[in-house]
């Protein structure tokens, strides 16, 4: 009897030894919490720990080095792992690394800084990227027009753009809600910032919050945005120089045949749109499809493109999930109309039948960028006052990963992309 328990010690002690590295699945059958799992995966690069990307293996899982605090981490969080010992994460990978296989291992080497544009006094559950980024774990700092303009955006490594206008014309929300109290208060502490900041509009400062992002790119960031501030973004960069506020906005009148004046050689995703003039819509131009849209909310959803692991490892990344069909959301800018975007931007999702994309990535410069459409991808149709999402409801939304995928971008040792 003592011999047997003394073998059965030996092994269990020997298993011990060779299990030295942990997975994390995300594959739908397996995983509990997607969500929490990619905090579980920036906590082990906080903690130097080495970590894989298995692109397209049980839905984009992640292999870490073994550790009793990582261990026990994924209990707290209720994140699901299996422990593997060295010849069975070896198997993976050999499988992995087949060339008949549409997978790849990417190395990630540290956990990204993160930065979330967003003026102060918005709570978390105005964006989806901050109750994500809360619900998973992941710090962040916010930052505004004070601190981009004071070149701070230097000291991170991914930035998230909140559901801004950088037209300087308050969302396009004048028509329906001009008389009240929050639309009044939030105009007149965005003229006093650009006052305090040495501009005589808020168009002319949020152009120039628009332009430090722009050369932030350029120089190597990844920038993430969602909703509205997909399209005014390039919107304000395409009328730099241009006035296109009306008096409502600015004090005086637009300039005159700006439709023309528009320099779409400035822009980061979009091209040939036509501006919408009236300050009664609820619209910045062409490029949304909010309005055009014939899809009933029942059978709203948008497909992820495929992509080559090996040879197109990015694009594979950010459209790591376990479906290929995400249910659709709208927002101010719900997705783009496809005869807007510039020959170069690789669409990542779509609904092909109302002709949009719903999700579309970009390089400008030595950084990327990355366009989402939709304001919650929980909340169908998410209004003024409507209450929070609450994640612990949805902890393995598709919709939210597609986010995730995004902040956990910049730490992948990149390859070229092939196509």
């Amino acid at each position: 009897m003592k011999k047997s328990f003394f073998i059965l010690g030996l092994f269990f002690v020997s298993f011990q030894i060779q299990a030295s590295q942990i997975l994390i699945p995300m594959d739908a059958e397996t995983q509990e919490n997607h969500l929490k799992a990619y905090g579980i995966t920036y906590f082990a690069l906080q903690n130097n720990l080495s970590v894989q990307w298995l692109l397209n293996y049980r839905g984009g899982s992640f292999l870490i080095s073994d550790t009793e605090t990582l261990r026990r981490e994924c209990k707290i969080r209720g994140v699901s792992f299996e422990v593997l010992s060295d010849s069975m994460s070896e198997s993976i990978l050999e499988e992995i690394q087949s060339p008949s296989k549409n997978m790849e291992a990417v190395i990630l080497e540290k956990a990204p800084k993160i930065a979330v544009y967003s003026p102060t006094g918005n709570k978390p559950w105005d964006d989806a990227v901050t109750m994500v980024l809360t619900y998973a774990e992941i710090p962040y700092e916010t930052i505004y027009d004070e601190e981009v303009l004071g070149d701070a955006l230097i000291l991170y490594d991914w930035l998230h753009l909140h559901h801004e206008d950088f037209t300087g014309q308050y969302g396009k929300f004048y028509k329906n809600y001009r008389a009240t109290p929050w639309y009044i208060k939030e105009k007149q502490d965005a003229e006093a910032l650009a006052a305090k900041l040495g501009y005589s509009k808020v168009s002319e400062e949020k152009l120039a919050v628009a332009l430090k992002i722009r050369d932030y790119v350029i120089g190597g960031g990844f920038m993430f945005a969602m909703c509205s501030a997909t399209d005014s973004f390039d919107i304000a960069l395409a009328a730099e120089g241009v006035d296109i506020a009306e008096p409502m906005f600015d004090g005086d009148p637009s300039e005159a045949g700006y439709q023309s004046k528009i320099d779409f050689e400035n822009t980061f995703a979009f091209t040939n749109f036509i501006l919408e003039r009236n300050p009664m819509v609820y619209e910045f131009s062409s490029i949304d499809m909010t309005e055009k849209r014939q899809v009933a909310m029942n059978t709203d959803y948008f497909t992820l493109m495929e992509f080559s692991a090996k040879w197109d490892p990015i694009p594979t990344m950010l459209n790591q999930n376990h479906t290929m069909l995400v249910k659709g959301f709208m927002g101010q800018t719900t997705a783009f109309n496809r005869n807007t975007l510039k020959s170069n931007i690789l669409v990542l999702a779509e609904n092909k039948l109302n002709e949009e994309a719903r999700y579309i990535h970009g390089i400008k410069g030595r950084g990327f960028f990355t366009f989402y459409g939709g304001h919650d991808p929980e909340d169908y149709q998410h209004r003024v006052g409507d209450p929070k999402t609450e994640l612990e409801l949805h902890p393995t939304s598709p919709g939210y990963r597609l986010i995730l995928n995004n902040v956990l971008f910049p730490a992948a040792k990149k390859k070229k992309q092939k196509t």
